[in-house]
């Protein structure tokens, strides 16, 4: 079965959650006959998903997903080897070849009924887009998406920015990006830059109450409220929970969604934290593994690992949990050490703003969290 974020996901520019005059950018956008390089900039679960997908069915027509090649590069950054996967996404034929993803042409372009695929769903602009000769040049014929662009590097953003330059004129890029400062200038100054704002609170309300009456849902009154204001403008969150919820019956009580959200708590953040508290940041200890012995790394770097790796986190989910930690007073702790921690953890939040090694600032964090800790211990003692 698939998911509401699949089939309840807008088929036309209109349907998408942003101001009137973003709507409208991003159709005139997709209906140019030559549309140019894009960067969707926004906060997570705002949408860039969603709308690359409706401008890539406007631009490509009813085969588009046959010609839209999609790479995340947050799964890239995790990987070993990324520099090599990286080429061979964008060169399939071996570094060594002139043949470039960029370069290929469909015959999709001249010809939209060539591949014989029937549309499922309508023009996102209300009709379809005709494709024309530009200058001589082939149309638009296959686009290349990168999510998450920001966390590419400069060494793979500087390797796009050469690709584009040389590339035939019958392919587009699109970059998405929670942060765009982390976009190379060179990558910029190439794309039209399109920001999505967080919809309101009130639109994301209206919409998790137009899905929930679709499939015919109770709800119990003011639960829609709360769903879409602890999702704080992300979207997808808000449609997530109000599925969760909705097929285990539990959208009939308020306090169902007050216990989803303890249970999904990561518990294991707090352990992380008060690890360091505890001076133990890096704590290497000596683990049997099979028929030998293997030095495991223990502790708040150890603990952060684990949880991260288990529960598909983020540097800025982290700093979330930490932040929910220190205010909600679980950690009973002194008042001064609180406003030490909090700075630190706001210093590290914008430095994860500026780095795409976020287990470095966390680490930072941790480190300055023990010293904290110490000194505080030190001067009650003295």
């Amino acid at each position: 079965m698939s998911s509401w974020l699949v089939t309840k996901a807008p088929v036309r520019f209109d349907e998408l959650l942003y101001p009137e005059s973003v709507c409208s950018t991003i159709e005139r956008t997709a209906v140019q006959a030559n549309p140019p390089h894009l960067l969707l900039s926004g906060p997570s679960g705002v949408g860039k998903t969603a709308t690359w997908r409706l401008i890539a069915r406007q631009v490509l027509g009813p085969s588009w997903s046959a010609r839209t090649h999609v790479l995340q590069a947050r799964d890239l950054a995790r990987t070993s080897g990324a520099m090599t996967k990286f080429e061979e996404f964008l060169r399939p034929e071996g570094s060594s070849s002139s043949d470039t993803l960029a370069g290929r042409t469909s015959l999709d372009a001249y010809d939209a009924s060539f591949s014989g695929i029937t549309s499922t769903t309508p023009a996102p602009a209300g009709k379809e887009s005709t494709p024309e000769l530009n200058e001589g040049r082939a149309p638009v014929s296959r686009l290349i998406v990168i999510e998450d662009a920001d966390h590419l590097g400069t060494i793979r953003q500087s390797y796009l920015r050469r690709m584009m330059e040389s590339a035939s004129g019958s392919a587009r890029f699109i970059f998405t990006s929670h942060t765009p400062s982390r976009v190379i200038e060179a990558l910029r100054s190439r794309t039209q830059h399109i920001r999505l704002p967080s919809p309101p609170r009130k639109d994301i309300e209206a919409c998790i109450a137009a899905i929930a009456e679709q499939e015919g849902l109770e709800t119990a009154r003011g639960v829609l409220g709360d769903i879409a204001h602890i999702a704080n403008g992300n979207l997808r969150k808000a449609i997530f929970v109000t599925e969760l919820l909705g097929h285990r019956n539990m959208l009939d009580d308020r306090k169902n969604l007050q216990h989803l959200i303890a249970a999904t708590s990561v518990r294991e953040m707090q352990h992380v934290l008060e690890e360091a508290l505890r001076n133990r940041v890096h704590d290497w200890r000596w683990e049997k593994k099979g028929m030998k012995n293997s030095r495991v790394l223990k502790g708040a770097m150890g603990s952060l690992d684990q949880v991260m790796g288990e529960n598909n986190l983020e540097p800025e989910d982290v700093v979330v949990h930490f932040h929910r930690l220190l205010t909600a007073g679980r950690m009973q702790l002194e008042e001064h050490m609180l406003a030490e921690l909090l700075v630190e953890l706001a210093d590290c939040d914008v430095a994860l703003h500026k780095t795409t090694q976020g287990r470095i600032e966390l680490e930072r964090f941790l480190l300055k969290v023990a010293q904290i800790s110490e000194r505080h211990a030190q001067a009650k003692a003295s």
